[in-house]
């Protein structure tokens, strides 16, 4: 069995096809898998890290505010994408996959449509409840659509019923051993390890608020903080320097870009801050995590308020709305759980009875019927 996957742009996007991946590759140890991205993206990064193979095209997405300067990278774009296009099927000839599997992002469209035109069996995963827009015109062309949940097809013109998967977690997430991900990073044994972050580009009013934060309770050795930055959060150390936490000496406080190893750092945490975005909620729900959501208001439809909400209504998350963040709010929130350890775990127990935990084995039965 051969199976391309095309997925691009964010962790949103790729880390749940390479749950998929990875389930089917366990099922099927004999299965040539590829995945298809950009060059200039995270799946380039990711994807060779988890041991599949890689190859890209160059496409970018449109813009859909008119300006004269967006006009022009249209124009770009139209070029690009039919450049991809000849890319994309020399590809496809090439490897002669039995499916085809688009998980979002602008990387997905040219892949699955020319599969689709090339006749080969082709399917698409929707993450969010409300889908972007590559998936909304993929939905009429695909011979599965699947979706994380029900609410997604209410915006959708299928060619055939959509299947209801839920999202997938990498196994390795879900399995990851507490204590020993706590000694590989550092972690002392009775601290509280808060892992924060504002997704793979880095989110500036959580940046900004956990530059606030840090800065407030670095001392206190019972906390122990790691932050994601993001690509555009680089300023963040030197932030935290002027404010007097010298990370050098800071034993208790971790600085990166980008978490690469999600099932430590995430098995390792006791509380999570950060976005709402489909793909980070699964994750927190299937380790069971306590966690402070601060959706991004700058989404389509306010999903990621949504998808909070559907936490905090089972007492699940906290949430806090971008417009009412300020350290000190985040602070109160924090020393709240920090104080309640009672109340910690109960909350990461309920988003743990959340979780759907046979996403991925639901979306490779669904890969292996087309590839029959």
């Amino acid at each position: 069995m051969k199976v391309v996957f095309a997925a691009g742009g964010t962790g949103g996007h790729i880390n749940p096809a390479l749950a998929a991946a990875g389930e089917l590759r366990r099922r099927e140890p004999d299965a040539e898998i590829l995945f298809i991205g950009t060059a200039d993206h995270m799946e380039s990064r990711l994807v060779p890290a988890a041991g599949f193979d890689f190859k890209t095209i160059a496409i970018a997405g449109f813009q859909r505010k008119l300006t004269p300067k967006n006009i022009v990278k249209n124009i770009k774009t139209v070029r690009l994408l039919l450049e991809s296009t000849s890319a994309v099927r020399k590809i496809l000839t090439d490897f002669a996959p039995d499916v085809v599997v688009g998980f979002g992002g602008y990387v997905s469209g040219p892949v699955v449509r020319t599969a689709a035109k090339m006749r080969i069996h082709t399917a698409i995963h929707e993450q969010n409840a409300y889908p972007g827009v590559t998936n909304k015109a993929l939905a009429k062309v695909a011979d599965a659509v699947m979706l994380t949940v029900p609410a997604a097809a209410e915006h959708l013109s299928c060619k055939n019923e959509p299947v209801i998967t839920g999202l997938p977690v990498r196994h390795e997430i879900v399995e990851a051993d507490r204590d020993f991900s706590r000694a590989k990073i550092g972690v002392p044994e009775h601290s509280m390890m808060i892992l924060s972050m504002g997704g793979s580009l880095g989110a500036k009013a959580v940046n900004e608020a956990m530059v606030g934060v840090i800065a407030a309770r670095c001392e206190e050795k019972d906390l122990f903080f790691m932050h994601a930055t993001g690509k555009y959060g680089k300023w963040v150390p030197d932030a935290l320097e002027k404010q007097g936490v010298h990370l050098a000496n800071e034993k208790n406080v971790v600085i990166r870009e980008y978490i690469d190893d999600m099932d430590t750092c995430l098995s390792a945490a006791d509380l999570v801050i950060g976005r709402a975005g489909a793909s980070s909620l699964s994750e927190i729900e299937a380790t069971g995590k306590a966690s402070v959501l601060i959706p991004s208001p700058n989404v389509a439809e306010n999903h990621q308020y949504h998808n909070a909400m559907a936490l905090v209504r089972n007492n699940a998350a906290r949430m806090i709305e971008e417009k009412d963040l300020t350290v000190d709010k985040l602070l109160s929130v924090i020393d709240e759980l920090k104080n309640d350890r009672a109340l910690l775990k109960t909350i990461g127990q309920n988003a743990r009875k959340m979780a759907v935990l046979d996403s991925a084995k639901v979306i490779c039965d669904k890969i292996m019927e087309l590839a029959k």
